[in-house]
C-alpha cells in the first residue's frame, strides 16, 4: 500500500511513501520514482513519519511531524530546514510559477503561517488565525495565500509579500473541517470544501496591481485590494470587501 503519492506537474516523475496495513515502503521513507525507467531515482529517509510531499519544478519538500526539509532536485541536497508546530496534517503550499519560489507552512505559533520567498531569501510570519491552522493554498504565483482555522468559519486572503489581509469570507456559523482550499488560476474564485458534505464558491475581490483587464496575464507585483465600483444590477448582493466579512443578500432569513 502508499499512504502518499505525489506527482511533478504532469511529467514521469513521482514521489512515494509506503501506508496502510500492508506498505509498499516504510512511512518515514520518500522514494523518488521514474515512471520512464520504471525504477527509484532516489529515496530520502527520515527518524519519524512523513507526513506529505510537495515536487517543484526545483525542489522537493518532505513535511515531517515538527520539521520540513527542503531539497534541491537536481542532485538531493538539502538547502533549507524549517521548524514548525506539530503538524500531523503535513499542511504546506508550494508555488509553481516559474519566476517565483514561494513556500507557505505553519509557523512556531499557534494560528501563524510562515512564508519563504527563497528566490527574494526573504522570510514572512503571517498571523492568520487565534486558532491552529486547518488548511491553506497559495495562488500559481505564490503572491496570495488562503487560510482556514480549526473552527472553519472564515477563509481569509493575504498578501504573502508583505503579510497585508486582503479578503475574508464567511464559510458559515457552524464549526466545520475545512478539507480544501482552491484558488482559480485568474485569482476570480476562491473554492472550500468542508464535512459538512458541501463545496462553497466564493468571488474574490482582491486584484494583483498592474493587472490588465483586458486578458488574464498578470504582472508579479504584490497583490492590493480593488475598489472599483461595479455598475450592473448585481451590485445590491456584490459588496466590495474592506474588511467586513462576505454575507449573503439573504441573511435576515437566517433565523
Amino acid at each position: 500500500g502508499f499512504g502518499i503519492v505525489e506527482m511533478l506537474f504532469r511529467c514521469n516523475i513521482l514521489a512515494l511513501v509506503g501506508g496502510g496495513s500492508n506498505m509498499h515502503y516504510p512511512p518515514n521513507k520518500v522514494m523518488i520514482w521514474d515512471d520512464h525507467q520504471s525504477r527509484c531515482i532516489g529515496e530520502f529517509t527520515f527518524r519519524s513519519d512523513v507526513r506529505a510531499v510537495k515536487l517543484g519544478k526545483d525542489n522537493i519538500v518532505i513535511v515531517l511531524e515538527t520539521k520540513i526539509y527542503v531539497y534541491n532536485f537536481t542532485d538531493l541536497k538539502m538547502l533549507h530546514q524549517i521548524e514548525t508546530l506539530p503538524n500531523p496534517k503535513g499542511l504546506c503550499c508550494l508555488s509553481h510559477h516559474s519566476n517565483t519560489s514561494v513556500l507557505a507552512c505553519p509557523g512556531l505559533s499557534q494560528g501563524h503561517v510562515r512564508v519563504e520567498h527563497f528566490g527574494l531569501k526573504v522570510t514572512k510570519m503571517i498571523t492568520a488565525h487565534d486558532s491552529h491552522i486547518s488548511c491553506m493554498a497559495l495562488t500559481m504565483d505564490g503572491l496570495l495565500l488562503a487560510t482556514a482555522s480549526m473552527k472553519g468559519t472564515l477563509i481569509r486572503i493575504f498578501n504573502t509579500m508583505d503579510g497585508t489581509r486582503l479578503q475574508e469570507v464567511r464559510r458559515g456559523l457552524d464549526k466545520a473541517e475545512i478539507y480544501s482550499i482552491a484558488l482559480s488560476p485568474n485569482v476570480q474564485w476562491l473554492a472550500v470544501s468542508s464535512d459538512k458534505g458541501t463545496v462553497h464558491i466564493f468571488s474574490l475581490k482582491v486584484r494583483v496591481a498592474g493587472e490588465d483587464s483586458s486578458n488574464d496575464q498578470r504582472t508579479l507585483e504584490a497583490p492590493r485590494m480593488d475598489h472599483q465600483n461595479s455598475s450592473t444590477s448585481m451590485d445590491p448582493l456584490i459588496q466590495t470587501n474592506t474588511g467586513s466579512n462576505a454575507s449573503s443578500s439573504l441573511s435576515f432569513m437566517k433565523g
